[in-house]
């Protein structure tokens, strides 16, 4: 059996094919190492960080907030996946490093985390978790603090320091289950934590749009590589496009924000089709959904339908043209002071019509649009937006009178996405356009005067894709 380091454990991670440790070898390996201390800048969100906890703060006036980053999650026996700091933790702090837990009591701040090894320990050459030698450098406590303007003590201190009592505690749960462990819950507190947390992120400030607009335009650059690759598309099908985009993904941010969905042919009406293990097929559709999460964790969302050909039959353009319809209608509702339902509406308003012009319907588009009806829904499946940043489907735990049944505002990012899809199997749908899905998907904030799509640099209408692909195939 393995050791598993943990935050609860000192001793550290290794697995039972390592080679023993002879005491020789542990009191040499601490001798004769320099210092490597570095001189990090100043993290360009600190500051916005510090005001953040501020308001926090204020809404949880003498209170004890805990927030932490959570751990490694095991992938397979002893391998992990690549750690990602949980969003609200990141939010308030800026902090992306593992096992780290914020702790404001009052609207005093310390940062407790697990910074590089100190050389008095075998954890810097024999820990495969977080030593040195194994995982990289880790930045020291004075790094940290340096670079996000916060007080940083070691995590080792944490269950000492939370043991203390205040009149009351809210814990983000579900992150850490070492942090979970040490505090009691109450459901009611915790809850509403988490509710505050995902409603202060809502409205994005310059430098989250900046993030954003930067993941868009990586994402649009992930959209071109894939297509100019596209002879070795029609070789190996959907994976490729996955490993061309994740590729872009890795070089110019922190990773991709969520699995990308590569579906060509009738994989497209599988909404969420992450397996992309199927071909790429001429004369067929290809819908792909990706996006780049940048380096401070905000994510792009882009979703084209492309002709595999480079250009459209017919009937696909005219499916095309129509979700294309619905979709601009959607991003024309995005105003301040418009509800965030309105660009749902307008976008399945256009659909209904749409699929009553081509007979599919079994009520007219007015009485199937009736939520108590809704029966168009049987092509179109899903909602039209989402609110955007540090999560894909960001702020999803705040209030629906705040989100989903509230009011869009300047500052705001969503996406605009509706789709059709006629499954293979669909009796009701002409022979000809079963397996056919189309989804286009943008980001769009919301500005003081209407919108912006940020990412409008990929070609949307039709007669664009056909000359964007035309010039890349």
């Amino acid at each position: 059996m393995s050791e598993q380091s943990t935050p609860e454990s000192t001793e550290p991670k290794t697995e039972s094919h390592d080679p023993a440790v002879p005491a020789a070898y542990s009191e040499f390996m601490r001798t004769g190492w320099g210092e490597r201390e570095l001189d990090l800048p100043r993290h360009p969100v600190a500051d916005l960080a510090a005001q953040r906890r501020a308001r926090l703060a204020e809404t949880f006036p003498g209170e004890r907030l805990v927030l932490p980053a959570g751990t490694y999650k095991v992938r397979s026996n002893d391998t992990d996946y690549r750690f990602r700091s949980d969003t609200a933790h990141t939010y308030f702090t800026g902090n992306l490093t593992s096992d780290a837990v914020l702790v404001l009591t009052d609207g005093e701040a310390v940062l407790y985390a697990r910074p590089r090894s100190d050389r008095d320990t075998d954890e810097f050459f024999r820990d495969r978790q977080y030593g040195e030698l194994w995982a990289g450098r880790r930045p020291s406590a004075r790094e940290i603090s340096d670079s996000l303007g916060i007080e940083v003590r070691h995590v080792d201190r944490l269950a000492e320091d939370l043991a203390v009592t205040v009149p009351k505690t809210r814990v983000h749960r579900g992150v850490s289950g070492h942090v979970d462990r040490l505090l009691g819950a109450d459901a009611g507190l915790d809850a509403e934590l988490a509710r505050v947390a995902s409603e202060m992120r809502l409205v994005k400030d310059d430098w989250e749009v900046a993030e954003l607009q930067e993941a868009c335009d990586a994402t649009t650059l992930g959209f071109e590589d894939s297509v100019s690759d596209w002879a070795n598309v029609l070789k190996y099908g959907e994976r490729w496009i996955e490993g061309t985009f994740f590729r872009r993904a890795r070089a110019m941010g922190n990773d991709i924000g969520y699995d990308s969905i590569v579906g060509g042919g009738k994989h497209a009406t599988t909404l969420h089709w992450i397996e992309n293990s199927g071909p790429i097929t001429p004369g067929e559709l290809v819908l792909l959904d990706m996006g780049v999460e940048g380096h401070n964790l905000y994510t792009a969302d882009v979703t084209r339908t492309l002709p595999v050909d480079g250009t459209w039959t017919g009937a696909q353009r005219e499916l095309y043209d129509l979700v294309l319809a619905a979709q601009e209608a959607g991003i024309r509702a995005v105003r301040p002071g418009t509800p965030f339902a309105d660009v749902h509406t307008a976008s399945m308003t256009v659909l209904a019509h749409g699929l009553e012009d081509m007979g599919l319907l079994p009520v007219p588009a007015a009485q199937a649009l009736d939520p108590d009806s809704k029966v168009y829904a049987r092509w179109t499946l899903h909602g039209t937006s989402h609110m955007l940043g540090m999560d894909v489907h960001d702020c999803g735990a705040a209030a629906p009178e705040s989100y989903a049944k509230g009011i869009l505002a300047e500052g705001m990012v969503l996406t605009v996405e509706p789709g059709l899809y006629f499954q293979e199997d669909d009796l009701l749908v002409p022979e000809e356009l079963r397996g056919i899905g189309i989804r286009i998907e943008d980001d769009v904030l919301v500005t003081a005067d209407g919108h912006r799509n940020l990412s409008a640099a990929l070609p949307r209408s039709a007669t664009d894709i056909e000359a964007w692909m035309g010039a890349r195939l």
